[in-house]
Formats: structure tokens, C-alpha cells, sequence
């Protein structure tokens, strides 16, 4: 550290006069400045959008949601607007819509054939128009899980225009008929996920003509250089209103078939939604083809059908392979959602993570089972040193909880790994450890790394206390890293358990 440094920080943190005036830092003031943000692990450089925003909404990592109207299990539980609110201030760019048809011709949004209480579709939009853009300024997806009649997605159209007004995107952007925009041209904007009528030209032909003439429409077509050029081929009905229709511009929802068939008739404005059972098998078959398909279309994954309880996958598997959507039941917190959380800290949490280069590259080789033969590896030490005020056992009426520190590594398969320190008996509120752990991160670009604080437990599983996960390369910049930080715990729920935390001394070396 500079003299320079030294200075600002004795001068900031310092609050004994007699003791700024002579250059030199109290004990008070030390501890000030190690509970500040300037010593977090997560480095304060990464709280602000630092990424380039101008490449293609395909290129970014986007944090989504499933079912984000439910705040429990998938059949018995209720739906409420809280789950929109809370997932948008949590920096969500992707949340599911489930439309069904309601009485009094007012669509409802709930989880079809179960007992989940049912919301107006309006009062759903009513509370992302007002929560949108709180966290981010990025664009919004409302992917609508689509099961209303034609007559009551026209009133669907209504309310997406009449509430969201010109937040709403409803035409393509000058520059981009032929590609997608970036995150930075559709700042403000908030679109519509669906089934489509035609091409994205001839909604734009159509612009200010009757939009309720044609409900229905039979015909599929391709578009190339902005013609439409119709295949002959064995039609079905899509029952979709003209008027919600065009209002799908980049992310028209499109059943996936195979990687042949996505690139030689998918178009760039077609996602696809893809269950995590049938994702696994692909990323294992065909990790290579499946990372090409993700540098030209969106791809989100859901949770399987089986998962009635909301749990979650891990998003990581898919993630290492660049797909852009992995959405995840924001209400059920355990590891999958620590692990979302920590991924989306990054970039300002602005919800729009840029893919690493070697998942953006057309000519890339990378594959998440081998080691890259260009790669640079990371070498991560960590000392754990102490922990301050951990969270109480709930089996201690004395803050005698039995503390061991557990380390996690989270990327591609190679770099998964978990450590952990001894045990400190009975010591919550000021254990020591004072061990060391090194760690070899073969691709640190979607590496992350959790801290888990337990309380051990001879009988039963361990006892959680707090965790905290962080992208491994958002502890600093540069090729070098040596640093005191402060781990600061989350519950595992979500919230801050300050001043809990623990102190550790982190280095590596790229």
C-alpha cells in the first residue's frame, strides 16, 4: 500500500484527531476501516455497470425467473405480486407470466390445473410497470406461459399497452431488423415473450393497419434478407390473437427440435425454452453444437414438471455452456439461488452478465468437460483467519455453536471443489482458524466461490449459519491479487446477518 493510500484511509477512517494528525490509526479506527465496504471481498469497482452493453442480447448471461407469481410449492401454494416485486428489486430481467382465461373476460395469472390462488393479469402488470427498472435500467422480458383464448390475449394486448405504455416494446428498432439489439438500445424497454404470427417484417408492415382482422393464421414462413419464403410443409393452428402477436418482436418463443434445425431455419428474434432434463442430456451429447446454438439464440431453461416443491437445479451447468435464461423459483433459497445471487452481484446487478469471449467466439473449441488448451489459470489461496459474531445455533442457548468454515468452487466440472477448516468448539462469537487453502481454477471467467458457515452437528446433518457467494474474479482486478477482506453472511433467506462475517487473506495469481 502507497503512502498516498495509507493517508486517505487514516483520514477517512480515523476518529481520534490527535492520532490523524500524527499519520498513524487507532484501534478504533482499524476496526472502522476493516468493517468498511473498501474491505469487502466483493470489490467495490464491480457494483457499477462496467461491461460493454452494446453486443447482442444473446451474448449476456440474464437473470430469470419460473414461475415468479408463486411464493411456495408449485400445487397448493399462492400466488402473489410480491413474487414480481421481490424478483425485479433482486435485479430479474426474465420473469414468467402463466395466462389462463378468467371470468368477466379478465385473464388470470396462476399455475394451471392446481390448487395455486389465482391474480388478475393486470394487477400483475400494474406491479412490474411500477417495479421495473428500481434495480436496473436494462430490459425487462415478460415471458408469457400463453393458455387464453384469442379473445382474452386481445385483452392481454390492452393491458401490456394501456399500462405499460411506451415502455412497451411493440416494433423493431431502427438498425436492428436483421439481428438482435443489445441491452444498452433497449434500455427502459420491457418485452413480450410468446408465440408468434409470421415474421418480425410483416408485423412491421403492419404497424397502424387493424390488428383484430386475423386471430388465427396456418402458415409457417422464414424469413431471409427480409423476405418471407414459405416451406410447404405439414401445418398446425396456432391460436394466437393478431394483437398479441405483434406485439412479440425479439423474443418470439419457438419449440426447440434440434441444433441441425435451429441453424438452417431458426431466426435470430426465436428463443427457446428447453426443460432442464432434456438441457442435461444435451449439454452431455452435445456440449460443443449447444454453445454454438447459444451464441445466435437465446435459450432458457426451466425447472422439470417433477419439481412440485419449487426446488431448483444448479444453474451452473448450464451457464458453462451459455445459456442466457436459467430460470430458477426465486422463493426456494438453498444453494441453486445462493449461487444466482452470487452470479449476479457482478456487473452493477444489473441482471446482464457479458459471456466470457470463448462463449461469444464462433470459431471457439471450448467444451466445460476439458481443459482449455489456451487457458489461464487461476491460483487461489485463501487463508480463513477468523469469523466475528456468527449467527447463534439454534441448539445453543448460549452462542456455543461449534463453527468450521466450508469453501466452494463452482465452474466447470474441473474446478469444482470444496474445502473446509477444523472445527472451533463452542465459539460463535470470535472463532480462529488460521488455515490455509489453495485452489487451481482452470477457467476463472465462470468460476465462483461460496463460503459456508456451519455449526457441526455429531448426530445430524450440520447446522447452517450463513454463507456468502461472490464470481471469483469480482474479488479484484488485475492479474494479482493480495488483500485483507471481510466476508460479509447472508442467511439462508437472503439477509444481510451483519456484522456477522468473516476475515480472511486472499491472493492470486493469473
Amino acid at each position: 500500500m502507497s503512502e498516498r493510500i495509507a493517508s486517505e484511509i487514516i483520514e477517512k477512517y480515523e476518529p481520534v484527531e490527535e492520532v490523524k494528525q500524527a499519520s498513524q490509526m487507532s484501534f478504533e479506527g482499524f476496526t472502522r476501516y476493516l468493517c468498511s465496504s473498501e474491505c469487502l471481498l466483493f470489490s467495490k469497482e464491480f457494483n457499477n455497470v462496467y461491461q460493454d452493453m452494446h453486443h447482442p442480447l444473446s451474448d449476456y448471461f440474464i437473470s430469470s425467473s419460473h414461475n415468479t407469481y408463486l411464493i411456495s410449492d408449485q400445487l397448493l401454494g399462492p400466488s402473489d405480486i410480491w413474487g414480481y416485486e421481490s424478483a425485479l428489486v433482486k435485479g430479474c430481467r426474465c420473469l414468467e407470466i402463466d395466462c389462463w382465461d378468467g371470468s368477466q373476460n379478465e385473464p388470470v395469472v396462476y399455475h394451471g390445473y392446481t390448487l395455486t390462488s389465482k391474480l388478475l393479469f393486470k394487477t400483475v402488470i400494474q406491479a412490474i410497470q411500477k417495479y421495473a427498472f428500481i434495480t436496473s435500467d436494462y430490459p425487462v422480458v415478460l415471458s408469457l406461459e400463453n393458455h387464453c383464448s384469442p379473445s382474452q390475449q386481445e385483452v392481454i394486448a390492452d393491458i401490456l399497452q394501456s399500462v405499460l405504455g411506451d415502455a412497451l416494446l411493440s416494433d423493431m428498432l431502427d438498425d436492428f431488423s436483421d439481428k438482435l439489439p443489445s441491452p444498452e438500445a433497449l434500455k427502459f424497454k420491457i418485452l413480450v415473450r410468446n408465440k408468434k404470427i409470421g415474421t418480425l417484417i410483416e408485423t412491421h408492415s403492419r404497424r397502424g393497419l387493424d390488428k383484430h382482422d386475423s386471430p388465427e393464421k396456418e402458415a409457417e414462413s422464414k424469413t431471409t434478407g427480409g423476405f418471407a419464403l414459405f416451406r410447404k410443409k405439414k401445418v398446425r393452428k396456432v391460436k394466437v390473437a393478431m394483437a398479441l402477436s405483434d406485439l412479440v418482436i425479439y423474443t418470439k418463443a419457438e419449440k426447440f427440435r434440434n441444433f441441425s434445425y435451429s441453424r438452417e431455419y431458426q431466426q435470430f428474434y426465436e428463443s427457446n425454452s428447453i426443460e432442464e432434463s432434456t438441457a442435461r442430456k444435451l449439454s452431455k451429447l452435445r456440449a460443443h453444437d449447444f454453445i454454438l446454438h447459444n451464441m445466435k439464440f437465446i435459450t432458457r431453461i426451466y425447472p422439470k414438471a417433477t419439481r412440485a416443491d419449487s426446488s431448483n437445479f444448479n444453474p451452473q451447468e448450464f451457464w458453462n455452456i451459455g445459456c442466457q435464461m436459467v430460470a430458477l423459483n426465486f422463493q426456494t433459497p438453498g444453494l441453486p439461488m445462493d449461487i444466482q445471487n452470487g452470479k449476479f452481484l457482478d456487473n452493477g446487478g444489473s441482471g446482464y452478465i457479458l459471456k466470457p469471449r470463448f462463449l461469444r467466439d464462433a470459431e471457439t473449441e471450448f467444451n466445460p468437460k476439458k481443459t482449455p488448451e489456451n487457458s489461464k489459470p487461476v491460483t487461489l489461496t485463501i487463508k480463513v483467519i477468523s469469523g466475528i459474531q456468527l449467527p447463534p445455533s439454534i441448539y445453543s442457548s448460549s452462542n456455543k455453536a461449534d463453527t468450521l468454515v466450508i469453501i466452494e468452487i463452482f465452474g466447470v466440472p474441473n474446478d469444482q471443489v470444496k474445502q473446509h477448516t477444523r472445527v472451533v468448539k463452542k465459539n460463535a462469537f470470535c472463532p480462529r482458524w488460521n488455515e490455509t487453502f489453495t485452489f487451481i481454477i482452470q477457467v476463472p471467467e465462470l468460476a465462483l466461490i461460496r463460503f459456508v458457515v456451519e455449526s457441526q452437528n455429531v448426530i445430524a446433518e450440520n447446522e447452517f449459519l450463513g454463507q456468502y457467494t461472490l464470481p471469483l474474479l469480482c474479488m479484484g482486478k488485475g492479474n494479482m491479487l493480495k488483500s485483507y477482506r471481510r466476508v460479509p453472511l447472508f442467511s439462508r433467506t437472503g439477509e444481510d446477518l451483519e456484522p456477522a462475517s468473516l476475515f480472511v487473506y486472499v491472493w492470486y495469481i493469473r
